[in-house]
């Protein structure tokens, strides 16, 4: 059964206008690129830090 936080953050219809679905992909692209301009150093510095962190695995295990 589902339970409250089971539920998807965004309910997206199963059918848009063109024009709409044009719109919302539009304000996703803005709000991205929103996002990674406020946080963007930080992005940088975690991505930074994990790439130069040593992996747990062997070379020769597969990286999943």
């Amino acid at each position: 059964m589902l339970q409250p936080n089971d539920l998807p953050i965004v309910c997206l219809p199963l059918e848009l206008p063109p024009a709409a679905a044009t719109e919302l992909v539009a304000f996703l692209h803005e709000l991205a690129a929103a996002l990674e301009r406020h946080y963007g150093a930080q992005l940088k510095h975690h991505h930074n830090a994990t790439a130069r962190a040593p992996r747990a695995n062997g070379p020769d295990d597969p990286p999943f």
